[in-house]
């Protein structure tokens, strides 16, 4: 829904800019390309965040169905870590090898 708001907003202003300025029409290309670049590295950028958040979230539910996954090399599960909720973190228990060894959720596979 987002996206289709953006689309008309964009597409308002692309009016706005064809009838009420008195830019020349290499200038108008220019600022036509200029906009349409930022908003396709916006929606880049938005599906690029989306997929780590997704990727992240996935390990963060296998860690809590009792799975081993595996972050920066380490196998990483419920009998030698705990998780951290706030900031999505593996940090070792302790009285195990890992102990306070801390592992962002961002870096599981």
């Amino acid at each position: 829904m987002a996206y289709i708001i953006g689309l008309i907003i964009v597409g308002l202003f692309f009016l706005a800019l064809h009838y009420f300025t008195e830019f020349s029409r290499q200038q108008k290309v220019i600022v036509t390309t200029l906009v349409l670049g930022v908003v396709l590295f916006a929606i880049a950028f938005n599906t690029y965040s989306n997929s780590q958040r997704d990727k992240m979230l996935d390990a963060v539910l296998k860690f809590n169905q009792h799975k081993t996954i595996t972050c920066k090399g380490v196998s990483v599960n419920d009998e030698n870590f705990t998780l951290s909720i706030g900031t999505y973190t593996f940090i070792g228990k302790e009285n195990t090898p890992y102990f306070s060894q801390m592992i962002s959720a961002s870096t599981c596979e």
